[in-house]
């Protein structure tokens, strides 16, 4: 199949993709004005974007499981608008405390329900199987492209305003996911290959979830794949800062990561369709492993910042079409929000300790080398643990005999 010849669905969740993830992704620049706003250090800016992924990931199983039983359309609308409340409220604000209903609770709130969980689960009821990892990969890179088209915006709003208008303009923006969401039906929408699939309640399936040990190294690897991207999102820009790289070195590294991960996710994608995703994954998580390793290794400037921000986008999120597609292929597309709503939920686990994490260790130590290096060695067991899952269809799904 075509990417063009993709149902509308499937275009409209990529916008939406494009202007949530795109958001979130430029939160790393606003941590030195913020936290020299509300005074605290960088742990407290550090805090609250740990608490916004923390609770991301928890709310994404309820969040799935209404998404596959009410449809996405109604789920993203309502996660809009409580995305536009956070940022609104953490323009407002004078409490430094406040940032963390804000920025931590509303906002991880409006993601949960607008970002890859939710968007893919659709996708998955809208594609043929044979084609998943190719859509959920092209998906993906939507997010991408929202990094590179938002955080060089971000930042001219920051060097030409301040970060409240910035975040005002990111407010008025969550609008646009409204609109969007008003494509996105699915009630009628699943294809053949899920008509097919034997009938099954929520309560099934997670007990053959819980019960694959497959399902469980997924999880792990995928709690890796949260801790590598956002200690690299929000902390890049404060490292390379200390560094004494102007803030546009940063901005540009991580548009890079946006760009590259355009063509990081669609290529993993269509390596995920074509070779066992498990092996796939392997590769991946061995190339994050060298791509951070000669990071800290190599001299710090404006071109080794930037070559990291290309080579670390193109292994950045290639892990969403691979893991969605593994635990599709294994359980089937029914309940996909649902059982990849509590994988994420532990890759936000991962996330929330390398944000906070990464803060902490800094204040502690003044350096932020000790993370770096802990990243290498979770990337190399992360390679490892994909290894020895068990990727064939559950019985359910196989073809019985006459």
């Amino acid at each position: 199949m075509s990417i063009f010849r993709f149902p509308l669905l499937v275009w409209m969740g990529i916008a939406v993709l494009i202007v949530s993830l795109g958001i979130r992704q430029s939160f790393g620049i606003f941590m030195l004005p913020i936290s020299d706003t509300f005074g605290g250090g960088r742990e407290l800016f550090s805090l609250a974007i740990a608490l916004q992924n923390l609770l991301f990931g928890a709310f994404q199983p309820f969040v799935g499981m209404a998404a596959d039983r009410f449809g996405a359309r109604r789920i993203i609308g309502l996660g809009a608008v409580a995305y536009a409340a956070g940022l609104a409220l953490t323009a407002v604000t004078s409490d430094a405390n406040m940032l963390y209903l804000s920025l931590g609770v509303l906002v991880g709130l409006g993601l949960s329900c607008t970002s890859y969980v939710i968007i893919l689960g659709a996708v998955a009821k809208a594609v043929p199987a044979e084609h998943t990892a190719k859509a959920f990969g092209l998906t993906t890179a939507a997010g991408s492209f929202g990094m590179f088209a938002v955080i060089p915006g971000a930042q001219s709003l920051l060097n030409q305003f301040d970060w409240q208008t910035a975040f005002w303009v990111f407010a008025a923006a969550c609008a646009l996911m409204i609109a969007f969401s008003a494509f996105i039906r699915t009630a009628s929408s699943d294809n053949s290959a899920d008509q097919a699939e034997p009938e099954q309640s929520l309560k099934q399936a997670l007990q053959e979830a819980f019960a694959h040990k497959g399902y469980w190294l997924i999880h792990a690897g995928f709690f890796v794949c949260g801790f590598h991207v956002m200690f690299i999102a929000t902390h890049l820009p404060s490292y390379l800062a200390d560094k004494g790289m102007p803030g546009s070195a940063a901005a540009l590294a991580l548009a890079y990561v946006g760009i590259f991960n355009i063509f990081g996710s669609y290529f993993w994608g269509l390596m995920g369709d074509r070779f066992d995703k498990r092996h796939v994954m392997a590769v991946l998580y061995l190339l994050r492993a060298l791509v951070i390793a000669a990071f800290v290794v190599l001299p710090v400037n404006e071109h080794t910042a930037t070559a990291f921000g290309a080579a670390i986008g193109f292994v950045w999120l290639g892990t969403v079409p691979l893991t969605s597609g593994l635990v599709r292929q294994i359980f089937g597309a029914r309940y996909l929000s649902t059982l990849y709503g509590l994988v994420f939920f532990t890759h936000q686990l991962g996330s929330f300790l390398g944000a906070w994490v990464g803060g902490r260790v800094f204040d502690a130590t003044g350096s932020y080398e000790p993370i770096w290096w802990a990243t290498v060695v979770l990337a190399t067991a992360a390679a490892l643990l994909h290894l020895p899952i068990n990727a064939k269809p559950v019985p359910r799904l196989q073809p019985q005999p006459a």
